[in-house]
C-alpha cells in the first residue's frame, strides 16, 4: 500500500488592530440610490400648458382675422415669436409622466410652427403669393394640430387656433385686357404673339411713363391699336396666377425687355397716310431678330 505524504503549512494571522506591517483591511462602502423625482401635479401642468398656449391662440386667431399685406406679415411675425416662446416655456416644464411623450411633441410642433410662419411672412416683392398660401405647403399646422389633439387625449387640454391657410389660386384675366392704360389717340398697332407655357403682360413705356399694359393669355395673342407715335421701351412678365391689387403674378415670375424700342411713326404720304404696324412674339424662335433681358422687378413698370 503507498504511503500518503501529509504537509503541514504555517497560517498567518492577520491582525486587525492594525500596527502598519500588515496588509490593509477592506473597507465598506455604503451607497444610496438616488431619490425618485417628486411626481408633478397634473392640474399644475394643466395650468401651465393653458398659460403658455394662450398666447399662441390669441396670435393666431388675430392672424387668422387679417388682410393681406404688410398688416397679414406682421400678425404672422407676431404669432411666428409666439410660437417659438411657447416652445421654450414648455420645454422646461415640469411634466407629468402621462403626457412627457405627447408634452416634447407639441414643443417640436411649435418650433416647426414658428419657423413656417416666420419663412412665410418674409415673402415680399410683387412676385410674392399669399403667406397663407406659403404656410399651406409646410408641415406646421398639421403639426401642431395632431400635438394638441396627443394631449387633449390624455386629459391636458391644449387649446389653439388651427391657422388659417389657403390653396394656391390661378387668377387669369380676360385675353386683350388693357391692364393699365395711359391713354391711347394715334395710328399704330402693336400685336403680341404669347407661344409661352404662362400667361404674361406686355407693358410699354416711354420716358418712364407707361403707356399701356396688355394682358395676353399662353398660346393667344392680342392687338393694341390707336398706339400713338414715339419710340417705346418693350416690358414683358410671364408667371401664375395674376393679382389684379398688385398689378402683378404672384408664382413662377420672370420680368424682362426687349433690348431694340418700339418706334411707331405716323407720315403723310401720297393717297393717304402711313403708320406702323408692329408684332411680337415671346417665345423664343429660330431665326428670330429680337433680343432680350431680364430685368429687377422693381425695374418693371408698374
Amino acid at each position: 500500500m503507498g504511503a500518503v505524504l501529509a504537509l503541514a503549512l504555517p497560517l498567518a494571522a492577520c491582525d486587525s488592530g492594525g500596527d502598519g506591517d500588515g496588509p490593509d483591511s477592506p473597507a465598506a462602502v455604503t451607497t444610496s440610490a438616488p431619490a425618485p423625482p417628486p411626481k408633478v401635479d397634473p392640474a399644475v401642468y394643466r395650468r401651465t400648458l393653458e398659460s403658455a398656449l394662450k398666447p399662441v391662440d390669441k396670435a393666431l386667431r388675430a392672424m387668422n382675422r387679417t388682410d393681406d399685406g404688410g398688416a397679414l406679415n406682421k400678425a404672422f411675425g407676431t404669432a411666428s415669436d409666439a410660437a417659438g416662446a411657447a416652445a421654450d416655456a414648455l420645454t422646461a416644464a415640469p411634466t407629468p409622466d402621462d403626457a412627457a411623450t405627447a408634452n416634447v411633441s407639441l414643443t417640436i410642433a411649435l418650433r416647426a410652427l414658428s419657423e413656417n410662419l416666420k419663412e412665410a411672412s418674409t415673402a415680399h416683392g410683387r412676385c410674392a403669393t399669399s403667406p397663407r398660401v406659403e404656410l399651406a405647403s409646410t408641415d406646421g399646422p398639421a403639426g401642431l394640430r395632431d400635438a394638441s389633439a396627443a394631449l387633449t387625449g390624455l386629459g391636458y387640454p391644449a387649446r389653439v387656433a388651427a391657422p388659417r391657410t389657403e390653396k394656391p389660386k390661378k387668377r387669369r384675366l380676360d385675353n386683350g385686357t388693357l391692364v393699365k392704360d395711359g391713354g391711347r389717340g394715334g395710328l399704330g398697332r402693336l400685336t403680341i404673339d404669347n407661344g409661352t407655357a404662362s400667361d404674361a403682360v406686355v407693358s410699354l413705356t416711354r420716358q418712364k411713363r407707361t403707356a399701356f399694359t396688355v394682358y395676353i393669355r399662353k398660346g393667344r395673342s392680342a392687338t393694341v391699336r390707336a398706339v400713338d407715335d414715339g419710340s417705346y421701351t418693350v416690358y414683358f412678365s410671364s408667371g401664375t396666377d395674376w393679382n389684379s391689387a398688385r398689378k402683378s403674378f404672384t408664382r413662377d415670375c420672370a420680368f424682362q425687355k426687349f433690348d431694340d424700342k418700339a418706334a411707331f411713326r405716323t407720315v403723310a404720304v401720297t393717297g393717304g397716310t402711313q403708320y406702323t404696324v408692329l408684332k411680337y412674339s415671346l417665345a423664343k424662335s429660330v431665326g428670330g431678330n429680337a433680343t432680350t433681358s431680364d430685368v429687377d422687378e422693381d425695374e418693371f413698370p408698374s
